[in-house]
């Protein structure tokens, strides 16, 4: 299912949909280290542009901030 979700796209549409999969997990009681969510990240950047993984970082930071203001 996440193979299918994250095929062919740009790091730009990536970011959303890791986010997207790893908020599903922890729903179901799965929990990444920040160690284990910065390696996946790591892995999505790799062979894409500058522009590209700079597009990861900025929704991810974004994204946490987000995040950390539920709680």
């Amino acid at each position: 299912m996440a193979a299918e979700r994250t095929s062919g796209k740009s790091g730009r549409d990536l970011a959303p949909i890791m986010l997207a999969l790893i908020s599903g997990a922890n729903k179901q009681g799965l929990h990444f280290s920040p160690d284990e969510v910065s390696l996946i990240l790591e892995i999505l950047k790799d062979g894409k542009s500058k522009e590209e993984q700079e597009q990861i970082d900025r929704t991810m930071r974004m994204a946490s901030s987000m995040l950390h203001k539920r709680s």
